[in-house]
């Protein structure tokens, strides 16, 4: 039987400062940050889209077993074009490298997200946005570069920032391209007993 106490306990199974920033914009603060450790490294011929879910139920699987009674939370986002996977760029030139390529062209942003509930059942989904960029010329790669925004952004770019100079079209969840798709995954907790109403009502309400 869950503890009623644990009834609202959530475990972020992630370090992304975005993801909690856009979960707090709903009112949910998690109850502790617990990221999991895990290869980020995708398979022979993996796609992206299942990269993504692969690597949200596993991060899931990997740290439920520290947080018994609780929900837990585990998301990974992956930026592709075609099949091809844009990881964090590991310096300038590689993002400089995947700017070139998005430049004036679509490609996905998948976001595949895992809970785990306090009875141990275990639901992954995934969510899909497209997004285009404007033609880049030599200028704005360089402004953008020189930004640094793009260190530790999958694709080399962040929406949320100066990366809205660049993006010119977007078809789908706009959280999910910062990192979590919030109305998909507050369906997900509420459709499992979480109660996100009561919190995002409760925000900003003192004691």
């Amino acid at each position: 039987m869950t503890d009623p106490q644990c009834a609202h306990r959530l475990v972020l199974a992630s370090a992304s400062p975005r993801r909690r920033e856009l979960l707090s914009q709903i009112g949910i603060t998690p109850d502790q940050i617990d990221p999991a450790d895990i290869p980020e490294i995708p398979g022979a011929d993996e796609r992206p889209h299942h990269f993504a879910l692969r690597l949200a139920a596993e991060k899931a699987t990997h740290a439920a077993s520290r947080h018994n009674g609780s929900y837990l939370l585990a998301a990974d986002t992956v930026v592709a074009v075609g099949r091809r996977i844009l990881g964090k760029a590991s310096n300038e030139a590689e993002a400089k490298k995947y700017l070139a390529l998005l430049s004036g062209r679509k490609h996905q942003v998948f976001t595949g997200f895992s809970l785990i509930t306090p009875d141990g059942r275990q639901i992954t989904k995934r969510v899909t946005t497209d997004v285009t960029f404007k033609h880049l010329d030599t200028y704005d790669i360089n402004q953008y570069l020189a930004s640094a925004e793009w260190q530790g952004k999958a694709g080399a770019y962040a929406i949320q920032g100066l990366g809205s100079l660049i993006v010119r079209k977007l078809h789908g969840s706009y959280s999910n391209v910062v990192g979590l798709p919030l109305f998909e995954v507050a369906n997900l907790l509420s459709g499992n007993g979480f109660d996100v109403w009561q919190l995002a009502l409760s925000k900003g309400e003192t004691p």
